[in-house]
């Protein structure tokens, strides 16, 4: 019987083919041709011989560390980097316009406590701008939607339980402090993103 014929070299080679999964397959099938080659150029026999072979040549695990070292670690750290997103680019991606267009939004909201006709334009404009803009995620531009718009939606209810006489000075306060609040909220989010 042929060295490489036996058992015992048998499930040494397929142990270092197990743990040589990582390796290309070429690679692989060398590495397992030269042990097979050094196992037959041993003419060893009997199990002593083929133990004292198969100890020489080390551990499979052994084996594959090695080869595995050699060819390299084939992990995400060393693999090639994806693409990275390209920046973004056009008259409302710099920094100066980005805390503009974070701001515009609550500057409408509030302006529309002074001059209603006016914050509403300033507001419309900078919600406008927000979605067009290409440095905020979706949930950013809801965030900031949804916290310049709070401004003339609480004035509204504000106004329509005045008129209905079901409103205090302490509601007044809330209100007040409600108005101012939002929207600053809303652009501080905004402008964190920016930093992220």
């Amino acid at each position: 019987m042929n060295a490489t014929d036996h058992p015992l070299v048998a499930a040494y080679l397929d142990s270092v083919a197990r743990e040589t999964a990582e390796l290309p397959a070429d690679r692989r099938a060398e590495l397992l041709a030269d042990l097979r080659e050094h196992i037959e150029v041993s003419e060893a026999q009997d199990d002593a011989g083929i133990r004292a072979v198969l100890a020489e040549l080390g551990e499979p695990r052994t084996v594959a560390a090695s080869a595995l070292a050699e060819e390299g670690p084939q992990t995400p750290a060393t693999a090639p980097a994806p693409a990275a997103a390209p920046a973004p680019t056009g008259p409302l991606a710099g920094r100066q316009a980005a805390r503009l267009v974070a701001a515009l939004p609550a500057l409408g909201g509030l302006t529309v406590l002074a001059q209603p006709v006016l914050g509403a334009l300033v507001l419309a404009i900078g919600l406008a701008l927000l979605w067009m803009s290409p440095l905020w995620t979706t949930r950013h531009k809801r965030i900031g939607t949804a916290t310049a718009v709070a401004v003339p939606v609480v004035l509204l209810l504000g106004g329509l339980m005045l008129a209905g006489g079901r409103i205090g000075p302490l509601e007044l306060l809330l209100i007040g402090v409600f108005l101012v609040a939002v929207p600053a909220v809303g652009a501080a989010v905004l402008l964190r993103a920016l930093r992220d």
